[in-house]
């Protein structure tokens, strides 16, 4: 069986972020980590791979220090890594994303290709389901359990309270929860290895079956209006009440809010 992960390097919120003058991420200059429901979604694969057996390819686009995630993946168990990068690609919304590592996952085998639910710089919950639709293969989303079954993949789908049962012939692609499970720790051998292994990079070239008016920001229909940090909060209004006056102040707040 043959499993393809794409991982994403996003930014480390906790160290802030930066921006460029289009709106776009300053992706090289801010601290970064692995995206963490791609962490998760590596994990399951790596887990399947140990109970299966599996050749497990993790598959990112970014800018060359991206390599470092690739590394983290294989330090972790992962078999191979490639990075997509190229500087028409930059700039990139869901839409042109999709299209970039669908025109690199052309290029392999797979019975499996596993993302993560969102990626933390974006939220959009989008990547995984287009790259399905660009390939033409099913798409189970929001997994919080995976099974092989011959050539079939049955998934728990997490809904509201509850969870479908889905099956699903494979080829197929699943979006991994960060809450489907623990991931491991990189090994020290894994590390060792991780360094000296060699990282496939592609670029443009690369890309089987992808228009060039749907790479890169000129080929990004979302446009960003307005991009800022952190935003701060004012102050406040402070009153200085007894305990009786003050439930009847938050009580009225929160009546004059329609809360309650």
């Amino acid at each position: 069986m043959k499993i393809v992960v794409c991982i994403k390097q996003v930014p480390d919120t906790k160290g802030g972020v930066k921006f460029n003058p289009d709106g776009t991420l300053d992706r090289g200059a801010m601290l970064t980590i692995m995206n963490p429901d791609d962490k998760a979604g590596l994990e399951a694969a790596l887990r399947l791979k140990d109970k299966y057996g599996a050749e497990v390819t993790v598959v990112t686009m970014g800018l060359p220090k991206a390599e470092d995630v690739l590394r983290e993946a294989m330090a972790m168990g992962a078999d191979k890594g490639i990075l997509v990068t190229d500087r028409v690609l930059g700039g990139a919304d869901t839409w042109a994303t999709s299209q970039t590592l669908a025109g690199a996952i052309r290029n392999l085998e797979y019975d499996l290709i596993i993302t993560g639910r969102q990626a933390i710089d974006g939220d959009t919950a989008q990547v995984g389901p287009q790259i399905s639709e660009h390939l033409g293969i099913p798409v189970i989303s929001y997994a919080q359990k995976i099974e092989i079954e011959g050539d079939s993949v049955i998934v728990e789908r997490q809904f509201d309270d509850r969870y479908h049962v889905l099956k699903a012939k494979m080829p197929c692609l699943i979006t991994a929860l960060a809450e489907l499970n623990e991931p491991r720790y990189m090994t020290p051998g894994g590390i060792f290895d991780a360094v000296k292994a060699e990282i496939t990079v592609w670029g443009r070239a690369n890309l089987v079956d992808v228009d060039d008016s749907n790479l890169g920001l000129k080929g990004s229909p979302t446009q960003i209006a307005k991009a800022s940090d952190k935003v701060r909060k004012g102050a406040g209004e402070k009153v200085n009440l007894d305990p009786t006056e003050s439930v009847d102040y938050i009580i009225g707040k929160l009546k004059e809010k329609h809360v309650i």
